[in-house]
C-alpha cells in the first residue's frame, strides 16, 4: 500500500514535527532534506493571498523550472517573479542563496588565490560564470607571484557578445599596479569554441599590451 503524501495546503506549523523543513534540518541534518524542503527554508514564508505555504511555493518553483536547480539558479529575478506567490523579496532571497553557493564552490581552499595554470583559472571561474544568461568579460589582476589582487567585470553584453576596448582593460591594470592580467569570459550558449570576435579581441589585447 502506497504511503499517503503529506498535505501541504495546511500551515507548516500544523504539520507533524518531523515533516517541517526547519525542524527536520535541525534534527537530521541538511543532507536529509529534499530540494523543495531546502527551498522552502530559503523562502521562509508562504503566500498569504493564496494560502500557499513556503513548501507549496518551493514545489511551484521546481515544477516551473522542470525540477532543474541549475535553471532555478540561473533564472533572473523577473523570471522567478512569474511564479505565482514569488515576489521581488523572495526572488532576491533565492538568487542570494544560489550566489553564495557559487562563491563558496569557486573559492574553496580560502587564503590568497594563486594561479599556476589555465586549468587553475578554469577551475576557479567556471562555477562563477556557469548559468549566466549574458556574456560577461572579466579581467583578473595578478601580483608578481600570480596571486589575485582582484577581479573586475569590464563588460556585460548579450547572449553572444560583449563589447570590450583594450584601453579599459589596461587602465584597470595600471590603476591597481598589476604585474599581469588574465581575461576570462563566458559563453551562455555553452559552446566553448572561441568566436571570431573572441579571436579579434585577443589579437587587439596582445597588440596593445
Amino acid at each position: 500500500m502506497a504511503m499517503e503524501q503529506p498535505h501541504y495546503s495546511q500551515r507548516i506549523k500544523d504539520w507533524p514535527e518531523d515533516e517541517r523543513p526547519r525542524e527536520r534540518l535541525q534534527q537530521h541534518g541538511e543532507q536529509t532534506l529534499s530540494d523543495a524542503q531546502l527551498l522552502a527554508i530559503i523562502l521562509r514564508t508562504g503566500d498569504h493571498a493564496s494560502g500557499a505555504t513556503a513548501m507549496d511555493l518551493a514545489r511551484r518553483l521546481l515544477t516551473t523550472f522542470h525540477e532543474d536547480l541549475e535553471a532555478v539558479s540561473s533564472a533572473s529575478t523577473h523570471e522567478l517573479c512569474q511564479v505565482q506567490g514569488i515576489g521581488p523579496a523572495k526572488a532576491c532571497e533565492v538568487k542570494a542563496a544560489f550566489e553564495l553557493g557559487r562563491r563558496r564552490l569557486a573559492r574553496q581552499g580560502g587564503g590568497l588565490i594563486q594561479f599556476r595554470s589555465s586549468h587553475d583559472v578554469a577551475h576557479y571561474y567556471m562555477p562563477l560564470l556557469t548559468g549566466l544568461k549574458r556574456e560577461q568579460f572579466q579581467i583578473v589582476l595578478l601580483d608578481q607571484k600570480h596571486r589575485v589582487i582582484k577581479d573586475v567585470m569590464v563588460s556585460q553584453g548579450s547572449l553572444t557578445a560583449s563589447v570590450v576596448h583594450p584601453r579599459e582593460v589596461f587602465n584597470l591594470a595600471i590603476r591597481d599596479s598589476a604585474a599581469a592580467i588574465i581575461c576570462v569570459h563566458n559563453h551562455p550558449s555553452g559552446d566553448p569554441q572561441p568566436s571570431r570576435e573572441d579571436r579579434t579581441l585577443t589579437t587587439r589585447l596582445v597588440d596593445a599590451g
